[in-house]
């Protein structure tokens, strides 16, 4: 596991979006990116719209796959990720909509979307690039606390404490957020070949700790992050702020080491 502990959401923004765009300019081949909602994954989407409005991104030939959607609700819904999707990215950029997946929450057969979701992905060739936000619990997408860390595309019954704490999209009422959704499972997500996921603030340091620190349990789904050959957590200094000194020192040190590397590196090129 990669841990790159930054100033501040502005910068976790900026070193999330370079990161991003750098994979999908490095691909000749469709990329295939996995894409969250919530109010994290936010200063990065609008960094990658800034790239793209500037003429240094294109997203025509990417394949995107968003982790969840609410189980009931209608995909015009201001609440949905449909729309969330479409207001905050996919209608500033060139990303052609054939080419966007989003559980369908109005389905009538949540099972048969729900596999239908997972044969698509492996039609893809697979996600090669998962970007994710990280719950106060430890969750991603809706695989909350005790969800599988095998587990595929399902539906998923939301905690009342979930509800609540999304009560905030639905003017603070629990009553109107749906009490289930469909989502990726922590096995769909480990599957991708690398993940980026990020977190900002105080009240996600407790999660940062346990994926970092704690040992691998469903108690803290993203813990399952330790199993994966490619994963990275950025996080801003707020979110790092459970974490023993050490280990900020031994993260800090390794990306100091890996920038003075790339620029020996960088530095021994022959000229042209």
């Amino acid at each position: 596991m990669r841990l790159i502990i930054l100033k501040n959401y502005q910068e976790l923004s900026i070193v999330g979006a370079k990161h991003v765009a750098g994979r999908i300019l490095g691909e000749s081949r469709p990329f295939v990116l996995g894409l969250p909602t919530g109010s994290t994954p936010l200063g990065i989407y609008q960094e990658l719209i800034r790239w793209y409005r500037k003429g240094k991104l294109s997203f025509k030939q990417v394949i995107s796959f968003n982790m969840d959607e609410y189980l009931g609700l209608a995909t015009g819904h201001p609440q949905s990720y449909h729309s969330f999707m479409r207001e905050n990215f996919f209608s500033h950029v060139d990303i052609q909509a054939p080419n966007t997946h989003i559980l369908n929450g109005e389905t009538g057969d949540p099972e048969a979307e729900c596999r239908a979701y997972e044969e698509a992905i492996k039609a893809a060739g697979g996600i090669d690039l998962f970007l994710g936000g990280m719950g106060e619990d430890g969750h991603i997408a809706f695989n909350e606390p005790f969800s599988s860390l095998n587990s595929r595309t399902r539906v998923k019954t939301l905690t009342e404490n979930t509800r609540a704490v999304n009560a905030r999209f639905f003017d603070g009422d629990i009553n109107q957020v749906p009490r289930a959704a469909l989502t990726v499972g922590v096995g769909t997500i480990m599957d991708a070949r690398e993940l980026l996921i990020a977190a900002s603030g105080p009240n996600k340091a407790r999660a940062v700790h346990d994926a970092v620190e704690g040992s691998v349990s469903h108690r803290c789904p993203l813990s399952c992050l330790q199993n994966h050959p490619k994963a990275t957590i950025i996080c801003d200094q707020a979110a790092a702020g459970e974490l023993e000194a050490g280990t900020v020192d031994y993260f800090n040190s390794l990306e100091q080491a890996t920038r003075e590397w790339a620029s020996r590196e960088l530095a021994d090129q022959p000229s042209r």
